[in-house]
């Protein structure tokens, strides 16, 4: 098993990148979660999985351990390969994907192209008590009642002209703070607070 890659990256797209290792070019598929947090890199140390099939052998890439965690439960659901896994975590970020997993949220599935309510429940079912063991968290009260009010605050300050990516981690640090937000204008000044 190849556990990941050290080099320079020699081709970038938002889906796969290239990474030169002892002389060999690597192909490496993304998700737009890592292309994110890689986009300004030359050089990389890459964290992989390596999917073998009758016909092919394809690498997966992540920037974080947490991410290929998050992508080789996800492929252990029926009905889930790999493609549709790199989807939901181009989609959402890995803590958000464990997240609705474990607030049995399955509408936030339902944003990710390709994935129903049928599978949205299938992932639910068979993930949850894997990512509790895991050491997943069972989301507070807050956390599963504001799920309108982080797409609304995500929104506006997309809109802004911030990163998608910055913006998801840092309304994913003050649901964890448990602090007392009523409103969406009050979630985005604190967020802009963590922003700056």
């Amino acid at each position: 098993m190849i556990r990941y890659l050290k080099g320079a990256i020699t081709f970038k797209t938002p889906t796969y990148i290239i990474v030169e290792a002892g002389g060999i070019g690597y192909q490496v598929n993304i998700s737009l979660f890592t292309y994110t947090q890689i986009e300004k890199l030359e050089s990389v140390k890459i964290l992989t999985y390596l999917q073998v099939k009758e016909d092919s052998h394809t690498l997966y890439g992540f920037a974080e351990d947490l991410e290929r965690k998050t992508f080789i439960q996800l492929i252990s659901v029926s009905g889930i390969g790999a493609t549709t896994a790199q989807i939901v975590l181009s989609t959402l970020s890995p803590s958000e994907v464990r997240g609705a997993i474990l607030a049995e949220d399955a509408n936030t599935f339902s944003k990710v192209k390709g994935i129903g309510a049928k599978t949205a429940k299938r992932i639910i079912l068979d993930l949850k008590d894997k990512i509790l063991k895991d050491g997943g968290e069972a989301p507070t009260q807050m956390q599963v009642l504001d799920n309108t009010m982080k797409e609304e605050a995500l929104s506006a300050l997309v809109a802004l002209g911030f990163n998608k990516i910055t913006v998801q981690k840092a309304l994913n640090k003050i649901a964890k703070s448990k602090q007392d937000v009523g409103k969406v204008e009050e979630l985005i000044k604190i967020a802009l607070k963590e922003l700056s």
